[in-house]
């Protein structure tokens, strides 16, 4: 995958902000897999949520001293002001960042194969496992919160998150949930041309809501079933429907990098970050920026940075920057994690298999494929679609992603001749018809004796 740099270079032109979107584009044999995954951290003592806390050397046993202790490893500390709120590597491996609710999230290296992503994930939880042992901390690959209220939750120190959580209360009624209660698995990738984005946006789009089913993990709130596979997938319905969704335009006649500008030009702005703060312009557009008419920052010129971070704060079901996003799917521990990548890099990273996803999607309408995106939260793979089920689609979708992964040959040095073993678990899903949340309902009515306390010890990593 290729990464954005926020540089200070100003951009004053459309043609200047579609660049920024075109330098993604690169060979096949530069293409690169990203991967994120976030995770709740929880007192092992009575698995309550984590505050920010205490320094290390002062004693605490929090976010802040969970941050100071991963730099044994050597990350490096990143600072807002004063405050450490995340950690990177020195060596462009990635970063270490804070969710709203102090949700701790990897974000991975741009790395080659699925085993690359795999070894730097259990890196990453040996040295979370470590620190964390030391401190009484856990952490839990799930969703949605399981039993926390959100009154409960921490809030991290991070200027951005304040202004978020203010405009959030105006937009949706769940916007807080998604930010403090919720987590999420998702996989970056790159794209060769104009055109190859289209086609992997749009079967990326349209096929988010299988994604959803399979990795559907959120089916508990406050201690009880919600009525949902994926709540977190429910939560994103009503959270703010400017900069979410299934972005129906880019499937018109003509879509390309210049369309997608023309949409995150009017979508509505959150912050300015100048000066070490950030400067809440909520409501306000980027192109009201580009003409120097944002109110508090009348006649300041817009950076190829401040380009880059409003790009970061639009949440469709698939994001473009000069890579591309997949934001369709729930938290989950560690197996899952890994399958979310294969999943996607078979389907999307092979043109063979590219083509047969795009033919398996380019007949549905808009209609058909938001009635999915409306249905899956609560239906997961039995959501129904044309005369059979979204699972129909699913087992067809993950045959062309095996192919996918084993057209691509990329085997690990040591007897695996391909990627395919990191899919197993998706196709063991749709081979049983059984989300992740059909599992943890069997286990909460039965042996859980319908209570949540038991997913604390077996999905925590």
């Amino acid at each position: 995958m290729s990464v954005l740099v926020a540089g200070p270079e100003p951009v004053t032109s459309r043609d200047d902000l579609v660049a920024v979107l075109e330098r993604g584009c690169k060979p096949k044999s530069e293409w690169r897999i990203g991967t994120e995954h976030e995770k709740f951290p929880f007192h092992i003592s009575d698995h309550s949520p984590v505050p920010y806390g205490e320094a290390l050397v002062d004693g605490g046993k929090g976010i802040r001293a969970m941050l100071e202790g991963l730099t044994r490893f050597g990350w490096l500390p990143v600072y807002e002001g004063t405050t450490i709120i995340g950690l990177e590597s020195p060596r462009g491996g990635g970063n270490i960042s804070l969710e709203p609710g102090g949700q701790f999230e990897l974000s991975g290296a741009p790395l080659e194969t699925l085993h690359q992503t795999c070894a730097e994930l259990h890196d990453h939880l040996a040295q979370v496992r470590e620190v964390g042992g030391e401190l009484g901390l856990g952490f839990l690959g799930l969703g949605f919160t399981p039993n926390w209220h959100r009154d409960q939750i921490p809030v991290m120190p991070k200027g951005r998150y304040k202004i978020m959580t203010e405009y959030m209360k105006k937009v949706g009624t769940m916007g807080l949930d998604m930010m403090y209660r919720s987590c999420t698995v998702q996989v970056n990738l790159d794209f060769a041309s104009e055109p190859d984005m289209v086609k992997k946006l749009r079967v990326a789009v349209a096929l988010q809501p299988l994604a959803t089913a399979i990795f559907a993990n959120s089916p508990f709130t406050e201690g009880k079933p919600n009525g949902y596979k994926s709540f977190r997938s429910h939560v994103w319905t009503d959270t703010d429907n400017a900069r979410a969704g299934m972005i129906p335009f880019i499937f018109e006649s003509g879509f390309g990098f210049e369309q997608y500008v023309d949409y995150a030009l009017d979508v509505p702005m959150y912050f300015v970050y100048r000066d070490g703060r950030y400067n809440d312009v909520t409501g306000q557009s980027f192109r009201d920026f580009m003409v120097g008419k944002l109110k508090g920052l009348e006649g300041e010129t817009p950076t190829r940075g401040d380009w880059v971070n409003h790009l970061t704060t639009i949440f469709p079901e698939a994001r473009l920057k000069n890579y591309l996003e997949m934001r369709g799917a729930d938290g989950g521990p560690w197996a899952r994690i890994c399958a979310l990548p294969a999943f996607w890099v078979g389907l999307l990273y092979d043109q063979a298999s590219l083509d047969a996803a795009w033919d398996l999607v380019k007949d549905w309408t808009a209609e058909e494929r938001q009635t999915l995106r409306d249905n899956v939260a609560r239906q997961g793979l039995q959501t129904p679609f044309r005369n059979g089920t979204l699972l129909d689609i699913g087992r067809r979708a993950v045959e062309i992603s095996r192919a996918g992964l084993q057209a691509r040959a990329q085997g690990d040095g040591a007897g695996s001749p391909d990627e395919t073993i990191f899919l197993s678990i998706v196709e063991e899903v749709v081979a049983t018809g059984k989300s992740p949340a059909d599992i943890l309902l069997e286990a909460y009515n039965g042996r859980w004796d319908h209570s949540v306390d038991p997913v604390f010890k077996e999905y925590a990593f």
